[in-house]
């Protein structure tokens, strides 16, 4: 991998993690604050249903999962801006990675509650596990990359 390309991708998860960070804050306040969801309330897509499902908090404690999610994006986003201090990393890379997976396996159950649980999907949530997704290819793609070139 080029520095350049390896440096794309670092920008790339830099601004993934943002926009996660952006869209948990917001579903954070909405949480707090009981705004309206600008969301479809009627069919699969139902924002509502997801958000005010009992799944929507952490273990019923009352803390919403979009909190999770701002300190998850927070990590990530620390994470990306010290590789690009350092792009040559392999130790930063697996660490991104490690970070990464723990949050693909909770996309994996958030998205399982969703279809099998409650039968409705968040739009909001949707796009937060894509940018989950999107963050664990380019960790994953930038492990095996800094690994192979200068291995620990």
């Amino acid at each position: 991998m080029t520095a350049r390309s390896d440096r794309v991708l670092l920008v790339a998860a830099a601004a993934a993690a943002l926009g996660g960070l952006a869209i948990s804050i917001y579903l954070t306040v909405v949480h707090y604050a009981a705004i309206p969801l600008v969301c479809t309330t009627t069919g699969i897509v139902s924002c509502e249903r997801v958000l005010g499902s009992p799944y929507s908090v952490i273990a019923g404690s009352g803390l919403p999962t979009s909190a999770a999610g701002i300190a998850w994006f927070s990590v990530s986003a620390v994470l990306a801006a010290l590789q690009l201090g350092r792009p040559r990393s392999p130790r930063l890379a697996r660490w991104h990675l490690v970070w990464s997976v723990a949050g693909l396996g909770t996309v994996i159950f958030l998205v399982f509650v969703e279809i099998v649980q409650l039968g409705a999907i968040c739009i909001w949530c949707t796009s937060a596990h894509a940018l989950v997704v999107m963050t664990f290819l380019i960790a994953l793609t930038r492990a095996q990359s800094a690994t192979a070139a200068n291995p620990d």
